[in-house]
């Protein structure tokens, strides 16, 4: 083990010269011989099938390759177990190309491919195809009757449990009450990168394709059971992501395409998606939440509902875990939670950062201030007074739980104290109105099978290897950070690789379990390399650590000296040239101890606090203060772990205000589907964000102790400021986003 104390500091991204200075390559940027490009067609219809598709037009154009189709794709994988990825909803997987039915708006009908990417689009832009349209639907609010309850189709999906007490009669019997509905529309992931792959065809019928995503390995296995290749002859690479926020979790199209295109062609292949594309695909859902809340008359909970409707599309169930952690962040007896889907003819919904838990913070979070209010108690007074010791779902006790250290620390940063209770009672020196609220919310805390390998050379310098990926969050840098302080050697010393199918097996990058897995992996991996080192060092002449144990050694200052004696040292690279080997390598894996965990609820926790400032004439908003309490166990990086959560802020504000992918039924369409009018904030939109965490220590999530942050940080923030709306304005809004519209 070493002294050398990395974890914890504020170090900057590693990775960051590759990015600022451009060599880092995106999937879209690979360099290979003899590329063709791909340009997709979508339909302009949301329901029916194609009668008849002209590309002997396109075709005769100078320099167009091919226009792939339902007419002309190869046969492919027959059942629906081939199509399905890692993380993918039960029901039948979308299949692009499969036939002439059309199954949602911009659906792909045909991918032409030519020599250049212009011509490649031109001739896109040419392609004829007729279609037979079909009466679609599209709208959420028309199929409340149809909602159904899912199975457990969706890796990660919880059933809400069963009801506990007797809510109906409690909620009748207090002398506080509410019900209310809550909604929010469809929000698409926005990164900046657009989706692409570029696929390297290395003849024989071997590939590498560089694509975006976020789980190297779950593309590789979708690829090798759809076009039956061999795993070491279908490589996936993705050394940089350009934002994912989910998008990534599942193979998309476009990565069908590009491969299907290179093993037809025989020739390496790029696809680039377009913005407009970007929306044709994993959204979040559409959801309606129906809550009913009764407290006593000391300010208890007496009774909890919370029903959730959420769309998905006609051939998946995506499912989110959206009302069940209303079970458990507040103490009540009475709880009844319900969730059911709707079929859309849309595209199935995705992931979306910390999918279920925003959308459901949003109802649970507004409809708890709602209840404060009527109890006449304070937001923050109130909350302490339900605060749960125990999660009542699971009827098990935290692993460890700091988020009342959170609302004390929170409130003090933000100065809650000076908040005065009644709505439109607090006004700046410019007249405008102020309104200060709070919401929060908790996540899971878990941590995935993890693998990873590292080898250290005569020269002190560490590399360590994980098919992880990176998406933003500082993967590189804090598994750089684990490995040089396990081993003792400085930042500059460790490189970490990632991203490929050709390094040790890592999870999908989501659900905030990167640091827990693996980083594991990592530290167990260096531990295994520090425990050869050791016996190579007991072998040189003389050497003071002859007799020691593994236990009994620290790895510090680029040597392995004795924890009882720091005179009594070897230098590591004095003991690689000793024993001769040019290189020491190790590998190891990662698994969660479910022995010991499954004890337990594994949880992170958050409050945040939000100022809003509101023109009364004009009915603009501005959010001009967030503090973020976070418990999340141990932090890596404070450096990265702070940007975390400000991002996830920064989302919160965008989710609240102005985020909304606005429906088009009659055309079945995502009118919105461009940066121009898809709002999200700017810098003008986001003021000052204090962001605050909780010492926490916790030895049972894993041996790192960490929860990860990079979801739990948005929860509460959009019923934050929605709630401040409602005491700078005494207007509620359940509507989300809060618009100009809905306050004047």
């Amino acid at each position: 083990m070493s002294t050398t104390n990395y974890i914890g500091k504020p170090t900057s991204r590693v990775d960051g010269p590759a990015k600022v200075t451009g060599t880092a390559r995106y999937a879209g940027e690979y360099a290979v011989a003899d590329l063709a490009y791909g340009y997709v067609v979508s339909s302009p219809i949301a329901k029916g099938k194609i009668t008849k598709i002209h590309a002997d037009e396109v075709l005769a154009l100078p320099g167009v390759i091919q226009v792939f189709s339902h007419e002309n794709v190869p046969s492919l994988a027959w059942f629906d177990r081939s199509y399905k990825d890692q993380v993918a909803p039960g029901g039948s997987p979308f299949r692009a190309l499969h036939d002439a039915e059309i199954k949602f708006s911009q659906q792909p009908v045909a991918l032409v491919v030519a020599e250049n990417f212009e011509l490649a689009r031109y001739a896109a832009s040419l392609l004829r195809v007729e279609y037979e349209q079909e009466a679609h639907e599209t709208n959420l609010e028309t199929q409340r009757a149809k909602g159904y309850e899912p199975g457990r189709g969706k890796t990660g999906f919880q059933p809400p449990p069963p009801p506990r007490g007797n809510p109906d009669k409690a909620w009748e019997e207090a002398p506080h009450r509410m019900e209310a509905e809550y909604v929010h529309g469809a929000q698409h992931h926005n990164p900046m990168e657009l989706f692409a792959t570029t696929v390297e065809w290395r003849g024989d019928g071997k590939i590498t394709a560089y694509d975006k995503t976020q789980g190297v390995y779950n593309v590789q296995q979708y690829l090798t059971k759809i076009f039956g290749l061999k795993k070491d002859d279908c490589r996936v690479v993705n050394e940089y992501m350009g934002g994912g926020f989910g998008s990534g979790l599942r193979p998309q199209y476009s990565v069908f395409l590009a491969v299907l295109a290179a093993l037809e062609l025989k020739r390496s292949v790029r696809l680039t998606l377009t913005r407009q594309q970007m929306f044709s695909f994993g959204h979040r859902p559409h959801t309606l939440q129906y809550l009913k809340l009764a407290a006593n008359a000391d300010g208890s909970l007496a009774a909890l509902q919370h029903h959730a409707l959420h769309e998905t599309s006609h051939f998946e169930d995506y499912t989110e875990n959206v009302v069940n952690w209303s079970g458990m962040l507040y103490q009540c007896d009475n709880v009844k939670l319900g969730y059911q889907l709707a079929k859309l003819d849309v595209y199935t919904p995705l992931d979306m950062r910390a999918p279920g838990a925003a959308s459901g913070s949003v109802g649970l979070e507004i409809a708890m201030d709602e209840l404060a209010y009527e109890a006449g108690l304070d937001p923050l007074e109130f909350r302490l007074r339900n605060y749960a010791e125990r999660d009542q779902n699971q009827d098990k006790p935290f692993s460890s739980k700091k988020l009342r250290e959170c609302y004390h620390q929170g409130a003090a940063k933000f100065g809650w104290d000076q908040r005065t209770q009644a709505p439109r009672s607090m006004r700046d020196a410019d007249g405008k109105l102020i309104g200060w609220g709070i919401g929060g919310g908790v996540w899971d805390a878990t941590q995935q099978k993890s693998a990873a390998k590292a080898s250290i050379t005569a020269d002190g310098k560490l590399t360590v290897l994980s098919g992880a990926g990176e998406n933003g969050a500082g993967t590189y840098t804090i598994m750089t950070q684990i490995a040089a302080e396990t081993l003792g050697l400085p930042i500059e010393a460790v490189t970490f690789k990632l991203g490929d199918t050709e390094l040790p097996e890592a999870p999908l990058q989501g659900g905030s379990w990167t640091a827990a897995s693996v980083g594991t992996a990592v530290k167990n991996t260096c531990e295994a390399l520090g425990e050869k080192l050791l016996k190579l060092a007991q072998k040189m002449d003389n050497s003071p650590l002859k007799d020691a144990k593994p236990e009994d050694v620290e790895f510090v200052n680029g040597q392995i000296r004795l924890r009882t004696d720091a005179n009594q040292a070897v230098v590591l690279r004095d003991v690689l040239q000793a024993s001769g080997e040019t290189k020491v390598e190790a590998d190891s894996s990662a698994m969660p101890n479910m022995l010991k965990q499954q004890q337990y609820s594994l949880h992170s926790h958050n409050i945040v606090f939000a100022e809003v400032k509101v023109d009364e004439e004009l009915g603009t908003i501005h959010v001009t203060r967030v503090v973020n309490a976070v418990a999340a166990g141990r932090i890596l990086n404070l450096k990265t772990a702070r940007s975390q959560v400000l991002g996830s802020v920064v989302w919160g504000i965008g989710m609240a205000l102005m985020e909304e992918t606005v429906m088009d039924h009659k055309f079945g369409r995502y009118v919105n589907h461009n940066f121009a009018e898809y709002h999200v904030p700017v810098n003008a939109d986001i003021h000052d964000i204090d962001v605050l965490f909780v010492e926490e220590e916790d030895d049972i999530v894993n041996p790192l102790g960490v929860k990860g942050i990079g979801e739990v940080g948005m929860l509460g923030v959009a019923a934050a400021v929605a709630n401040a709306v409602y005491h700078a304005t005494g207007k509620r809004v359940r509507d989300l986003p809060v618009m100009i519209d809905k306050l004047l």
